[in-house]
């Protein structure tokens, strides 16, 4: 007769449901990256009708004001002013057309600001990043957060091509309060269409972008208008998808 060792049934039992466990959360993860990858698949041909980040900024908008509405008009990469795609490579993401979604160098570089100033000064983020935060997730920042944004990066690159992401990330990105792409950006600060947008207004449109809803409020701050005058001389060097 074998005699029994104690605690051995619960400990299987425990290990038992941890797999399980384990085994479940792997589940949920590979179903949201295929729900994100046929979003993305869909992104190919058909504009989004909302984005996360809109629907986000429209839930804060409408406890203050009930009635409150986005200014968001989708338009093709052909009427977007080349002005507008130089001024916000050179701005944001100046290897976008180069890396594969990640910008190491540039990483390395916020966080060497961030480690000097103690504080997050930097991000790092390529256009790739930024777009896959505007589309699926929220402004807020935790580890989790970044893994779903790097995740969510792989398949915006793998998927798409590079002159669509940066198309995507023209149209629906937040350029003052309840407005979103470079269209209802272009007639809300200067009552043009995006095609129409000189060297200048792209370079303040692109300086605006970090912080749309406070240099919208603050247009003539300093730090704005020194960024301008940056944007303006890296422009011409600008590579476009």
């Amino acid at each position: 007769m074998t005699a029994r060792v104690p605690g051995r049934r619960p400990l299987a039992v425990v290990a038992r449901l941890a797999v399980w466990a384990l085994a479940a959360a792997a589940a949920v993860v590979v179903l949201w990256l295929a729900w994100i990858a046929i979003s993305i698949a869909w992104y190919r041909h058909q504009p989004p009708r909302e984005t996360s980040f809109m629907a986000q900024r429209m839930n804060e908008a409408r406890v203050k004001n009930p009635k409150a509405e986005l200014r968001y008009q989708w338009v093709p990469y052909t009427r977007i002013s080349p002005q507008l795609k130089r001024a916000m490579i050179a701005a944001e993401d100046a290897n976008f057309v180069d890396h594969e979604g990640f910008d190491w160098d540039g990483i390395a570089l916020a966080l060497e600001k961030n480690q000097k100033k103690g504080r997050i000064v930097a991000g790092g983020s390529t256009i790739t990043q930024q777009l896959a935060k505007n589309l699926f997730l929220s402004p807020s920042r935790s580890y989790l957060r970044k893994a779903e944004e790097a995740a969510i990066t792989v398949l915006l690159e793998a998927i798409l091509t590079k002159q669509r992401i940066f198309e995507l990330y023209l149209n629906v990105i937040e350029w003052g309060s309840g407005v979103f792409g470079a269209e209802a950006a272009a007639q809300r600060h200067f009552g043009i269409t995006a095609a129409q947008l000189s060297a200048e207004q792209a370079a303040r449109l692109a300086a605006m972008a970090p912080n749309p809803r406070f240099y919208e409020r603050n247009p003539g701050a300093p730090g704005l208008i020194r960024k301008i005058g940056i944007i303006v001389a890296r422009m011409p060097g600008a590579e476009l998808p």
